[in-house]
């Protein structure tokens, strides 16, 4: 009996990574890591002292429900360590967890 492969199905190949489909949707939507930047400043300015990237993207799409179409919540993490990196200050405001993957 020969031997039967699925090599050539479509959608079976290699898909985008998280990583790969945030950095294209930030290089699209340069403005939603700004206007998250925004909000961690608002909720810290008014005495928040955690800041939830999850109710951060709820607030965006709140505030703008036809620009941030593409906006999955699996992003929050990484916005939430880009965010660290150019505000170590939010360290103790923002909580990240050890990544599972590269």
């Amino acid at each position: 009996m020969p031997t039967i492969t699925q090599d050539g199905l479509p959608g079976l190949g290699l898909s985008p990574t998280i990583t790969d489909r945030f950095r294209a949707f930030d290089a699209q939507h340069p403005w939603v890591y700004r206007a998250l930047e925004q909000l961690v400043e608002e909720r810290l300015e008014a005495g928040a002292k955690k800041v939830g990237m999850k109710a951060l993207f709820e607030a965006l799409r709140w505030r703008h429900p036809h620009e941030v179409r593409g906006l999955n919540n699996d992003y929050t993490a990484l916005y939430a360590r880009a965010l660290l990196a150019e505000h170590p200050q939010w360290a103790s405001s923002i909580e990240i967890r050890r990544r599972r993957s590269p």
